[in-house]
């Protein structure tokens, strides 16, 4: 009677410890199948570069790729050729025009933002925001950031974030901007931990 009974708890114990098991494996794939799908949009200047000289690959650019690396964001850049091949002091000085008279240049290609929950937005800083490229994405795609959790971040080298939080709340308004990142330019090739610092403080 006593081994019966044994028996009985042991194969009880079991049981519990199996199902234990196949709850655990099911919450892992819930929170697998729930986690955000988040996408990287940025404008960054490759060429003559304040600081930096003349770089193949942007500022702004690294920065993207340590995101997409570190949290398996997906990209979209936001390209236009009106500025290629230009010396930094005529760049900027054009770059002040387009500010002053907000022309929205136009770029390449789009993307469909539906699919997103979360969406970084960065660029350098020209002119105390974003360079206007960057005005023309926003404004096309003004309704599309309803809820979604919107991450600025900017390359600069000393404007900081500027005025970009105040520019994409307001190009954004019904989205949820979240503090912003800025890193000065010169020191995104060698301060991928400041980016990883970042990203861990959101939860990445």
């Amino acid at each position: 009677m006593r081994i019966a009974k044994l028996w009985i708890a042991v194969v009880a114990m079991l049981t519990v410890m199996g199902c234990n098991g196949q709850n655990k494996q099911e919450v892992k794939q819930q929170k697998t199948s729930t986690m955000n799908k988040a996408i990287v949009i940025f404008f960054s200047h490759a060429g003559d570069n304040y600081a930096v000289g003349n770089i193949e690959v942007g500022n702004t650019k690294i920065v993207a790729d340590y995101i997409t690396e570190l949290t398996g964001a997906e990209q979209f850049e936001i390209v236009t050729h009106k500025y290629d091949g230009m010396a930094y002091n005529p760049l900027i000085k054009l770059a002040k025009e387009e500010t002053k008279n907000g022309e929205l240049p136009e770029y390449e290609g789009d993307v469909d933002l539906s699919p997103y929950d979360t969406v970084f937005i960065g660029g350098p800083v020209w002119w105390g925001t974003y360079p206007q490229v960057m005005f023309t994405f926003f404004k096309k795609h003004a309704g599309d950031l309803k809820g979604k959790t919107v991450i600025p971040f900017t390359t600069h080298e000393g404007s900081g974030l500027a005025n970009c939080i105040e520019d994409v709340k307001a190009a954004f308004p019904e989205a949820n901007v979240q503090k912003g990142f800025s890193i000065y330019g010169h020191e995104v090739r060698t301060e991928k931990a400041k980016v990883e610092k970042w990203l861990k403080g959101l939860g990445y």
